[in-house]
């Protein structure tokens, strides 16, 4: 499907690895001109070069931690301009809520909800006046359930939900959409360090913890990167500009709720 983007400009937060970086290929692929996003500079320069030569799209490295005003500026340089913004950082490490203190609350908070808020406000008023805009916030789909050890995260993210529930009603006239996607257990470096610290602390193998966690998931299996790149990359079409406001979950079923 050609989903009319071509030629757009997609700024893709936390891009250099895992479902960041799936998004930034889908959107590439489509056409996009793509400012990739990281804070290891050495990795993001690989990330963009092998981009660029596997889809023959404009990428532009920028190394900065965007939960810093300086980041956000540097992020925002080389694309003052963006039409498609995709929020994604990783999120606070695994750890039972009794061990976090104050200052590794408010750093999660600021990490997985603040920011998004801070780079949508950048954006959202040029693409009301330009009249198109998609925004992609990456949650997680234990905004929805409950997930041990995930409790700082959960709730950073279902107060970005619950934030722009409201804004994004209110930019839709003008053909600019919010929407959020919530994976379940995706392959990627942090799922494996997930499951590489709940089997230490139950004192398992690697394999027999994945095994054990995508059994719970109704497709058995975890999710590829590609898939969930592809359906972020829809979300920025020209054909969805009908959907906002939603929480698309991408978990195989993990969740289990009629509606």
């Amino acid at each position: 499907m050609d989903l009319g983007i071509s030629g757009r400009k997609a700024i893709v937060c936390g891009s250099s690895r895992g479902l960041g970086r799936a998004i930034a290929g889908s959107l590439a692929r489509a056409g996009c001109v793509v400012v990739l996003n990281g804070i290891d500079a050495d990795r993001l320069k690989a990330e963009a070069g092998a981009l660029h030569k596997e889809t023959g799209a404009d990428v532009i490295p920028v190394a900065a931690d965007v939960t810093t005003r300086e980041g956000q500026d540097a992020l925002f340089a080389p694309c003052a301009a963006p039409d498609i913004l995709i929020t994604n950082a990783g999120g606070p490490p695994f750890k039972d809520f009794r061990q976090i203190d104050r200052e590794a609350m408010l750093k999660g908070v600021t990490a997985n909800m603040i920011t998004p808020i801070e780079l949508i406000q950048r954006a959202v008023d040029g693409m009301v006046e330009r009249r198109f805009g998609r925004i992609v916030n990456i949650t997680s789909v234990s905004v929805k359930m409950p997930v041990f050890g995930l409790d700082l995260s959960s709730g950073a993210r279902a107060g970005l939900t619950a934030f722009l529930a409201g804004v994004s009603r209110s930019v839709a006239h003008a053909n600019v959409t919010i929407n959020n996607i919530l994976p379940g257990y995706f392959d990627t470096d942090r799922y494996r360090a997930g499951i590489d610290a709940t089997a230490k602390a139950q004192g398992k193998s690697h394999d027999a913890m994945h095994d054990e966690r995508v059994a719970t998931v109704p497709a058995k299996r975890a999710g590829n990167p590609a898939e969930f790149g592809d359906a972020a990359a829809f979300l920025c079409s020209s054909q969805a500009g009908y959907i906002t406001g939603q929480n698309l979950l991408l978990d195989g079923g993990l969740f289990q709720s009629a509606f």
